[in-house]
């Protein structure tokens, strides 16, 4: 079988390094899955490439995701990003990144890890798909739907089902490379044992 990455990623080289080196990598840090459930709420009606190609503009522009600094971001705060080009400027979203940020310390404030609080939808354990063709992977699943009214309860916005699914794949949560991309294999059996 002739061995060729999913075929998503390419179309630009930032694309596929992050295919190669991120996606359906299994991300445990509190932070980063922080970082990543914001980025995947931006994409909302874009595509992933326009969130990648701004990454870096929101890490700068939200304070590297520091949870602390964004939850008390006030109005003086929200005209600047909404003024920035390097991020997508949708007042409903940088509105949900605060709201994520406060729902986030609470989260955590109650004892419970990130990580902890999301990886419990697959048991702990990324679940192992494999898929052929891009047409057999869905928009969503049972465990993104459960996700997604988790963190709804919890407070957390632009958390659909097709978000949370998104954000699970990104995270190594489903492995979902197709059998024919070398990263398939590669990702396999790499979790928090």
């Amino acid at each position: 079988m002739a061995m060729e990455r999913c075929p998503w990623c390419e179309g630009f080289d930032l694309y596929r390094e992050y295919h190669d080196r991120e996606w359906g990598e299994p991300l445990y840090d509190d932070r980063a899955l922080f970082e990543l459930l914001i980025l995947e709420g931006a994409q909302a009606g874009l595509s992933w490439a326009t969130i990648l190609k701004k990454r870096e503009g929101y890490r700068r522009a939200f304070d590297a995701f520091d949870p602390h600094l964004i939850a008390a971001y006030g109005e003086e705060k929200v005209a600047i990003l909404l003024a920035d080009p390097g991020i997508v400027r949708n007042r409903a979203k940088v509105a949900a990144t605060i709201q994520n940020a406060k729902a986030y310390l609470a989260l955590t404030a109650s004892g419970i890890s990130f990580s902890d609080f999301l990886w419990a939808f697959v048991d702990d354990v990324p679940l192992q798909n494999r898929r052929t063709s891009l047409a057999e992977v869905p928009a969503k699943t049972d465990q993104s739907n459960a996700m997604s009214k988790a963190l709804s309860r919890a407070g957390f916005k632009f958390v659909g089902s097709t978000i949370c699914y998104a954000f699970m794949q990104a995270a190594g949560m489903v492995n979902d490379h197709l059998v024919t991309c070398p990263r398939h294999l590669e990702v396999q059996g790499r979790f928090r044992k």
